[in-house]
């Protein structure tokens, strides 16, 4: 699928966001580890979180979708998972497949993890070296550290183990393996990644403790209990349509019921230094998460340079603060982001690359970038490169260049936001679609 966005005359509206994507994957994979039925709302329809319940599924798990982003899940147990008869295709999604390596350490069964020559190309190492040292046997290319990924799992003890980067991804592999091993697992984190996975557990009487930097798990004595609960919006998401309006002139938009979790709104305090303006309300709590109502309205803002702790709670955002950088004054410099060159895609060399077809005045840095603005960006055709995030940055782009501005292979953008350029049209944005 192809994209032509077309500057709007005007950007106003109220959207409802779809479900964060990082919640979808880890409710459907609690959920079948736990005992009774659980219903998830508002789960993320993309093309991710169905090769997780695809996966699930293989494992012998029993999965209904009655209604659009509504899944039932018929819970197992921790110890009722089934050796799968096929590889485990995780698709595009590393998330999946990093998760799922937690739970498969810990299963008395073989089983494989697979997926896209994209996936296939993106570093395990950080989580296959962990379970390892927990005693699972696991076997890939180049020592385990690219898929696909072998387990023989079972038998599992515990670990103290440090991560030598903060993610929210290794943190999760080592938690969900910690429910099948021998003591007490440890997991100390160099910085704030996010905890989703410890809040849902704990929501669902897993027995995690947080203390500060150090989270702990066990083997539970009793079931993990089954949830009704509905995802809440992808604050991920709605950075790109919350960045729409912050650029485009007149424009103001409210994202409904998305996530604020403080471990995810690193990109609400970098447009709040920027300069944005932005108001929350109706700020509230379901299942240990925190979800607001986001508005954001056309201002001028400025450059400004982000790093540290920072970066990591806004690491996927950091495409469309690219793009925000191109219409504010001054210099923007983004550091210590060096983790952008490992997702879909090299996100550093490629959102780079494509802002400069549009005219943006941006450098490359070997952990990040520098943008110069305000620049009147151009129409011109970009390409996605078959990532999502920038697939969205660049569509947003096109909401202030001087004329329509094509995206290449936009079709990705279905994998955590499906429906992205339904919302655009609702809120005035004349879109083009052409498959």
């Amino acid at each position: 699928m192809n994209l032509i966005i077309h500057p709007p005359e005007k950007l106003r509206g109220t959207v409802r966001m779809p479900g964060d994507k990082s919640i979808s994957h880890r409710a459907a994979i609690f959920a079948a580890l736990a005992e009774g039925t659980s219903t998830i709302y508002n789960f993320l329809p993309g093309g991710d979180c169905q090769a997780t319940l695809a996966c699930l599924r293989a494992l012998g798990v029993a999965i209904e979708e009655p209604a659009p982003a509504t899944v039932k899940i018929e819970g197992v147990g921790l110890r009722g998972l089934q050796e799968p008869a096929v590889c485990l295709d995780c698709a595009n999604s590393g998330t999946s497949m990093r998760l799922l390596a937690g739970v498969l350490a810990g299963q008395p069964f073989m089983s494989i993890l697979d997926g896209s020559e994209q996936l296939r190309r993106r570093p395990m190492g950080r989580i296959t070296q962990p379970l390892q040292q927990m005693a699972a046997t696991v076997l890939g290319r180049q020592n385990a550290t690219l898929a696909p990924l072998a387990f023989r799992g079972g038998g599992l003890h515990q670990i103290d183990y440090t991560m030598p980067v903060a993610s929210a991804q290794v943190k999760s592999a080592i938690l969900l393996a910690g429910l099948f091993a021998d003591g007490l697992t440890v997991v100390r984190e160099p910085g704030p990644a996010r905890d989703h996975t410890e809040r849902l557990l704990r929501v669902m009487g897993g027995p995690v403790h947080v203390y500060g930097s150090v989270i702990s798990i066990e083997r539970p004595r009793t079931a993990l209990t089954s949830v009704e609960m509905t995802v809440p919006g992808d604050i991920s998401s709605a950075a790109f349509l919350i960045a729409a309006a912050l650029i485009t002139p007149g424009a103001q938009i409210t994202v409904a019921g998305v996530g604020v979790n403080p471990r995810r709104t690193g990109i609400l305090e970098i447009f709040r230094e920027m300069g944005a303006d932005l108001e929350i309300s109706n700020e509230r709590q379901d299942h240990g998460e925190p979800v607001a109502d986001v508005t954001a309205r056309h201002g001028q803002l400025r450059g400004i340079e982000i790093g540290g702790d920072l970066i990591v709670r806004a690491i996927d955002e950091l495409p469309i603060v690219a793009v925000a950088a191109t219409q504010a004054h001054g210099r923007t410099l983004i550091r210590d982001a060096a983790e952008l060159r490992i997702k879909e895609t090299d996100r550093i060399a490629t959102i780079v690359s494509q802002l400069r077809r549009l005219g943006a005045t941006i450098e490359e840095q070997p952990d990040g970038f520098i943008v110069d603005g305000p620049t009147q960006l151009g129409g011109a055709p970009v390409h996605s490169h078959g990532d999502h995030r920038l697939a969205m940055a660049l569509a947003v782009a096109g909401l202030v260049a001087s004329g329509p501005v094509l995206v290449e292979d936009a079709g990705c953008i279905a994998d955590s936001y499906p429906g992205f350029e339904r919302a655009l049209t609702k809120l005035g944005v004349e879109v083009e679609v052409h498959s």
